[in-house]
């Protein structure tokens, strides 16, 4: 070896950059968001299909109860029942409103026909009871039955 050879100590490389990781964690963080996002769609799917059988049952009952009506004045005057029900399990103390103030709390949006609100007002008289008014009046009454019902999950 020559002399003149100028002797150099070992050098490092220089640190590597921690930007951009490596392949291996880029995969590994892509999995685990992969498996948060279907996390998050299996629990949001079981929410819904949890409301939409407490949904079903709510109907069942109500239509097992419109089941045992006999006539259709039998069927207006549970149907009055079953909303009484509803808007007290919703609010309690709304099974003691009467005229205006129930009326109110079960139709606010004032949705149901005069002809069907004339039946189901408070002591009405109702020798014939027409069916297709009392069909309107079930149809009307099913939706308001489980929109008072789900107002007290809020």
């Amino acid at each position: 070896m020559s002399a003149a050879l100028p002797l150099r100590d070992v050098q490092l490389p220089p640190a590597p950059s921690w930007w951009p990781p490596a392949p291996g964690y880029l995969m590994i963080g892509a999995v685990l968001l992969l498996a948060l996002l279907i996390l998050a769609l299996l629990i949001l799917a079981l929410l819904w299909w949890r409301r939409r059988r407490r949904q079903q049952r709510w109907l069942q009952a109500f239509d097992r109860e419109l089941a045992g009506a006999t006539d259709a004045a039998a069927e207006v005057a549970a149907i009055a029942g079953l909303l009484r029900r509803a808007a007290r399990q919703a609010r309690p103390g709304s099974e003691a409103l009467h005229d205006h103030a129930w009326w109110l709390r079960v139709d606010p949006q004032a949705t149901l026909p005069a002809a069907q609100r004339d039946l189901l007002a408070e002591g009405a008289y109702r020798p014939q009871v027409d069916a297709a008014d009392v069909a309107v009046l079930r149809r009307w009454a099913r939706g308001r039955y489980l929109a008072m019902l789900q107002e007290r999950r809020r």
